[in-house]
């Protein structure tokens, strides 16, 4: 597959981009994408709920009353989960949610969700650029010119460019990443993925089999 590579300015260029088949052209797993998103989010939670037990309500230990003949049902202290004040049964531990996932499968779903985007045709080329200060009117710009003001956009780039970062980090629809740091979870929230010239080559020498 070929892609045409655009400019800053939104205008077509003469250069075209050849996308790897092994990368771009897969029969994208569903199942895959799923466990990489779903392990992506379950390690962003950060598991410090808790909630008091028996053993950590203040109280007394001693028993309210006597066992029989009181007519009353028999209870123990005043901890005793049925009452008031009283500590929670099987409640909420502090815990990580975070769980194994071969890297194989992470790599198979990067895979899956980067077919998918090209078969829906949701990417954009982009000349290599830099930008020597951040300026969100500047980077704004560049989305408009593109027309993706309104569209939630992932830009990908070979390298960390503190400038572009500091740049788009007012832009609530827009998120820059470099390519060792990409997700599965990030590739399919996009309405729209733009690659730098570069950011192809990386991804399908990280990627290749």
């Amino acid at each position: 597959m070929k892609l045409s590579v655009y400019n800053t300015e939104g205008k077509e260029t003469s250069k075209t981009v050849s996308l790897s088949k092994d990368i771009f052209g897969i029969e994208p797993n569903d199942h895959a994408i799923y466990l990489d998103v779903k392990n992506y989010l379950a390690a962003q939670r950060q598991g410090t709920h808790k909630s008091k037990e028996r053993s950590d309500v203040t109280g007394s230990r001693r028993k309210i009353r006597k066992q029989k003949g009181s007519g009353a049902a028999r209870v123990g202290d005043i901890k005793n989960p049925l009452f008031r004040g009283g500590g929670r049964v099987f409640g909420p531990r502090p815990r990580s949610y975070d769980f194994k996932l071969n890297k194989k499968v992470k790599v198979l779903a990067r895979k899956s969700a980067l077919s998918q985007i090209a078969k829906d045709k949701k990417m954009i080329i982009l000349e290599d650029f830099s930008m020597d200060t951040p300026s969100t009117k500047d980077f704004a710009k560049i989305l408009s010119n593109l027309d993706q003001t309104n569209n939630k956009t992932l830009l990908i780039l070979t390298d960390s460019n503190k400038n572009i970062l500091l740049s788009s980090r007012n832009l609530k629809k827009t998120k820059v990443v470099n390519v060792s740091s990409i997700n599965t979870y990030d590739l399919m929230n996009a309405h729209k993925l733009m690659f730098v010239e570069s950011s192809i080559k990386e991804i399908e020498k990280n990627y290749k089999n």
